[in-house]
């Protein structure tokens, strides 16, 4: 039954490598949908996703429309004939077409615990909020953005020290786990999809550069979880000396705050006030140069308290 399943992968960042990795190890992919090679450096060369460049390393047939529902894209997606549609963090919104194609349907590896943090950041979101916990969702997609019924679910604790980069790691591999023990079960009927709780939605927008921003008149602890979250990507920062001051790490002081914004130094490190407590840079990154430790950076920035 399993080994004539023919599906098609839709997928873009390196979230998604594990889970086609996976899937190709055990069913046969037909094809893979992916976007399309972006400039990316200062050289603007194109850049292929990294959905890419292992479907090319397993030797399976790839497309990058800019919009799936361009009619070249639908028709290969039509001769591929597909039973099952498997999509790890593609980038784009299915369209009902689309959705009815496979006798199977579309399923979703997303990464969180639906229907907390739908959208495009659920990993940075949970990070920024504070949640204790996070975890992936295997869901039967419809019409909504992660809005379809859950077919499993697994839930991992968020570490107090837990980045951006490090969650994002752990989360792309349970996924592709979650789904090779949830696949069999769903196609054979075991697993009947259940719709998602009506309470507990939230959403988790698309990040911009600008989030990286950090506002020191926000609590510390709040800021020490942005610039967990923003790591690596797009980084948290602020302005010094006319330039952006990427913070890398940081942690809370216990010493109460001399106003927001005000810079201070604290046990040999930088450190600013916010709307409560302290924020102790431990790792830095200023413009143009490499990260240093917060103490390196204070050598060399001796009007940082002036």
């Amino acid at each position: 039954m399993f080994a004539s399943l023919r599906i098609v992968f839709m997928g873009s960042p390196d979230f998604a490598v594990p889970t086609l990795e996976a899937l190709a190890a055990c069913y046969p992919i037909v094809g893979v949908v992916t976007q399309p090679d972006r400039p990316a450096g200062r050289g603007g060369t194109l850049k292929p996703p990294a959905v890419k460049e292992a479907a090319l390393r397993l030797g399976l047939p790839v497309i990058q429309p800019e919009k799936l529902r361009q009619p070249e894209a639908m028709a290969q997606l039509r001769a591929w004939a597909p039973d099952l549609i498997v999509v790890a963090a593609f980038g784009q919104i299915l369209r009902q077409e689309v959705l009815d194609l496979p006798p199977l349907g579309c399923i979703n590896v997303h990464a969180s615990l639906l229907p907390r943090w739908r959208g495009a950041a659920p990993i940075q979101a949970a990070l920024l909020a504070g949640d204790a916990e996070t975890g992936v969702t295997i869901m039967k997609m419809d019409a909504g953005v992660d809005t379809g019924p859950i077919l499993a679910q697994r839930a991992i604790p968020i570490a107090p020290d837990e980045t951006g980069g490090s969650l994002f790691e752990k989360l792309s591999r349970l996924g592709a786990d979650l789904l090779l023990e949830t696949l069999p079960r769903y196609v054979s009927g075991e697993i009947v999809p259940r719709p998602q709780p009506e309470e507990g939605v939230t959403y988790a927008p698309m990040l911009k550069k600008e989030d990286g921003l950090l506002d020191f008149s926000q609590p510390a602890a709040a800021l020490e979880r942005r610039v967990r979250a923003m790591n690596p990507w797009p980084g948290a920062y602020f302005e010094w000396r006319g330039a952006p001051l990427k913070v890398l790490r940081a942690r809370v002081g216990e010493a109460k705050s001399p106003g927001a914004g005000r810079r201070l130094t604290v046990e040999g490190r930088p450190a600013l006030g916010c709307g409560e407590g302290i924020l102790i840079l431990e790792e830095v990154q200023p413009a143009g140069k490499r990260p240093m430790p917060g103490k390196a950076f204070l050598a060399g920035a001796r009007d940082w308290t002036n």
